[in-house]
């Protein structure tokens, strides 16, 4: 007699039938309209906690890696308990004005089409699969090269080895689950402080992104900071229709 779990299991390791399809759809959405406004009001950062901290991570590591592909260097990322982080980097100055925009861009926007990959590899438990080991020894990695914070240096291999756990241990089904819903939190983590977003300066930082990038493209840091809060929705939902798309 076969458990209903591995029935379960079993239905989910093929293509879902559409209204299991529909379900699965509509939490991802409803997860990531929660978690936008949640880090909005006071106390949300801390409900989230540590998907907080994982979308602090999402936008240092975009910062750090567009410096070396840009052919700069990636020095440290600190990531604190109050959810906030740096990373420090540099780059050459004969990329300006372009090269110090694009690091800037990178931040809340790297996150993004990183997470609409992780939700296209759902469509394959094998892809799924991978996609999580890969994302869980990089948060490995990233610790042993980057992370230089007392803070960073606990929480960082934590989550690591817990997504790690569910790509080993969890069910087909799980790992499925897990993999979209990491993608959603990294499609919609430039939300995770949209004031900062929407602002010249970034405190005792110095300047936001969006205003690093009027500082070299000259055009306004709203502009900037709309265009890609439009662009982070836009990449979530195309890379969920196309993860759910009938085949």
């Amino acid at each position: 007699m076969r458990e209903p779990g591995k029935d379960f299991e079993s239905l989910l390791s093929r293509e879902a039938p559409p209204a299991l399809e529909r379900m699965g759809l509509t939490w991802l959405i409803a997860a990531a309209i929660a978690t936008i406004l949640l880090w909005q009001v006071p106390g949300g950062d801390y409900i989230l906690y540590p998907f907080s901290i994982l979308a602090t991570w999402f936008h240092e590591m975009g910062h750090g890696l567009m410096a070396l592909l840009l052919g700069g260097r990636f020095h440290q990322l600190q990531i604190f308990s109050n959810g906030s982080g740096v990373a420090t980097y540099g780059i050459s100055r004969s990329l300006w004005p372009i090269g110090p925009a694009l690091v800037a861009a990178a931040g809340p926007m790297g996150p993004p089409l990183a997470g609409a990959a992780l939700i296209l590899a759902s469509r394959s438990f094998t892809a799924a699969s991978l996609s999580l080991k890969i994302l869980g020894g990089f948060l490995l990695l990233s610790t042993l090269i980057w992370v230089r914070s007392w803070f960073g240096l606990v929480a960082i291999p934590l989550l690591g080895l817990i997504i790690l756990g569910i790509s080993l241990k969890a069910p087909r089904w799980m790992q499925g689950f897990a993999i979209q819903f990491l993608g959603v939190q990294a499609c919609v983590s430039s939300y995770h402080q949209l004031n900062y977003l929407f602002s010249y300066n970034a405190g005792p930082l110095g300047i936001s992104d969006t205003g690093q990038m009027q500082k070299y493209l000259l055009l306004p840091y709203w502009f900037w900071g709309g265009l890609m809060a439009i662009a982070s929705l836009v990449i979530l939902f195309q890379s969920l229709r196309i993860a759910y798309r009938s085949q």
